[in-house]
């Protein structure tokens, strides 16, 4: 017969969590806010393996969701100097990026102007998960600012902002579909 824990607690009724040392920080602590945007931007990555045509899409997503559970398992861990063994994100896995990033870029022009998120729903996924990438990076900086962390977080997510924008023109049409930035577009002449 298998047992099933609630999954409710009620630790966090007063408004604090554990991290992984077990010690308790108030739930709007800088390190929650880091890890806890990380695990809104696999949700997004959820959506985006769902919607993604081609196998290796799909196993380079799942890939970077298994990443990002790292990643968040290094963030809530504070690093201190009786480190032991902890999971910590390693510079193997943004330069496992890079390679992806130089890969996809191969089969797209080069951009002469900034482009707007939009086109296909697959490229608009993309667009919204990198800018959730975009402001996790910047919850990560500022707990930095705060506290020592490992720093292949930090590049690691730099990296994958930059990649899921070169998969975002991949799936549309290989930036045949993007959609053009026009400066001062809409401006209204002064009267």
């Amino acid at each position: 017969m298998v047992y099933l824990s609630k999954i409710y607690t009620k630790v966090g009724d007063a408004g604090e969590t554990s991290l992984g040392t077990g010690d308790m920080v108030s739930k709007d602590h800088p390190r929650i806010e880091a890890y806890g945007t990380v695990d809104e931007l696999n949700s997004n990555l959820g959506i985006i393996v769902r919607l993604i045509p081609d196998d290796y899409g799909k196993e380079l997503i799942l890939l970077i969701q298994n990443d990002l559970f790292d990643l968040g398992a290094d963030l809530c861990v504070p690093i201190s100097e009786s480190e032991g063994v902890r999971l910590r994100m390693q510079s193997a896995q943004w330069e496992r990026l890079e390679r992806e990033i130089d890969r996809y870029n191969e089969s797209l022009a080069p951009l002469n102007s900034f482009i707007l998120p939009g086109g296909s729903e697959l490229s608009c996924w993309l667009h919204i998960a990198r800018t959730v990438c975009r402001r996790s990076e910047r919850y990560v900086v500022h707990l930095g600012r705060m506290e020592k962390i490992n720093q292949d977080a930090i590049i690691y997510l730099n990296r994958l902002s930059d990649l899921l924008f070169v998969m975002s023109r991949i799936y549309n049409n290989n930036g045949k579909s993007d959609i053009l930035w026009t400066p001062g577009k809409n401006r209204v002449a002064k009267s």
